[in-house]
């Protein structure tokens, strides 16, 4: 056998770098492990990760500021009208890290529970929640109140904002990861649209020492268990979570109770959402990959079925986008609002602006709707036209003017050049 000549290790290694660099420069597609970093991407992504870590202690700071600002003092927390996991744990967090400051929070919504799961993670944490109705809030002495916060929304989604702020009740904090829905003069700020969902936030600010869970304090199990599902309610069951959402289910893992989460999650569908659900199979159509379903009237209270059946929709082969609307019917306040929900598993959608642009904005510049990621919704005001439901053809008449003009909205975006509205 013949020796084989000597070779320098030092050679080969550069050399054998050179191939698989060559080879994966000819690769289309190649990335992950195989394909090498260069060492102003890795720098790059650190000087990110940096930034990122600089604004969150920035935050951090202002908060404990504005916290400070308010010792002994009262707010009021303002949910969206119909509140979801997000923005319940997320409220329960800032109201029990205000109490380090003896700031007392009241948690407030205008609307409805309607959603099973909302109706049980209320009733089996006690999670403290109140329902303001306009005419209750008219009927309130506001002057203890000193500031109030919107969390997981901006105000655009709450039937209380427009009275509170004209009480004369300054805005605290604004805390959401939705994108920017117009300014707000508020002390505290934090609006992360990069952000799954509001409970990743708040957990960061847990983990920041704003508050110390302790596993031996019951309220403590119970928001942690509370954050936790609002981390899995809108990431959709942390399939679309980011790094952040799974480093803050990482911290909650040692405070959350699995059995309380899963008692929450096992809620059974209530008749109306089955309903709903049974409606948005009859009524859809499937464009472009684009499920859209006209549900008809919904009482107020089942408003929350809307989504769900939009959830149910977007599970259908072929189809990455469902969206499910309704003529909502409030008795209360004696208005109607078309309610819609959209769900989407693609990646390229951006809800916010496609919502945004098929419905544009009101009068006074406000938009209809609105989205995060893989998710949105909007409601429209039926004005004028509200009422008068008792005489079926008109009601029948109204639903059929409204079902169209939806649909002609939303197919000019999904499909312009083939809009069945017109076919037939």
């Amino acid at each position: 056998m013949k020796d084989r000549p000597s070779t320098n290790s030092d050679e080969t290694s550069s050399n054998l770098e050179g191939e698989v660099d060559a080879i994966v420069e000819v690769l289309p597609g190649v990335s992950g492990p195989l394909k090498r970093r260069s060492k102003a991407e890795v720098a790059s992504e650190d000087n990110r990760a940096s930034l990122r870590e600089e604004m969150h202690e920035r935050k951090v700071k202002e908060l404990r500021q504005m916290f400070d600002r308010h010792k002994g003092n009262r707010q009021l927390i303002l949910l969206q009208d119909f509140p979801d996991p997000d923005a319940l744990s997320s409220a329960w967090t800032y109201k029990l890290m205000a109490e380090k400051y003896d700031i007392q929070c009241e948690i407030l919504y205008a609307g409805a529970l309607s959603h099973q799961e909302n109706i049980a993670l209320v009733k089996l944490t006690g999670l403290p929640l109140q329902r303001w109705t306009l005419e209750m809030a008219k009927s309130k002495d506001l002057s203890a109140y000193k500031g109030c916060v919107f969390i997981d929304n901006q105000g655009t989604t709450c039937n209380l904002t427009e009275f509170i702020l004209g009480a004369g009740i300054p805005i605290a904090a604004v805390i959401d990861h939705h994108s920017l829905q117009g300014e707000m003069n508020a002390e505290f700020t934090d609006l992360r649209p990069e952000i799954r969902a509001t409970a990743t936030i708040f957990t960061e600010y847990l983990q920041a020492g704003m508050l110390a869970f302790d596993s031996s304090i019951s309220q403590h199990v119970k928001c942690a268990t509370a954050l936790m599902h609002g981390l899995r309610s809108d990431t959709n069951s942390l399939r679309q979570a980011q790094e952040e959402e799974f480093l803050a289910a990482a911290y909650l893992s040692r405070f959350y109770d699995p059995q309380l989460l899963n008692a929450v999650l096992q809620s059974s569908r209530s008749k109306w959402v089955m309903d709903a659900i049974e409606r948005s199979l009859k009524h859809r159509i499937v464009q472009n990959n684009f499920s859209i379903a006209g549900i008809g009237y919904l009482r107020y209270d089942d408003r929350d079925s809307i989504p769900q059946a939009a959830d149910f929709l977007v599970t259908e082969e072929n189809v990455h986008t469902a969206v499910v609307y309704a003529i909502v019917h409030d008795k209360d306040e004696e208005i109607e609002v078309v309610i819609g929900s959209l769900r989407t598993n693609k990646l390229t959608l951006d809800p916010d602006e496609f919502i945004k642009e098929a419905f544009g904005q009101d009068a006074e510049g406000r938009f209809f709707g609105g989205g995060r990621s893989q998710a949105g919704g909007f409601e429209i005001p039926v004005g004028f036209l509200s009422g008068g439901n008792e005489d079926s053809d008109y009601a029948r008449m109204k639903w059929e003017v409204f079902d169209a003009q939806i649909k002609q909205k939303l197919l000019d975006l999904v499909s312009p050049k083939d809009n069945p509205v017109y076919d037939h």
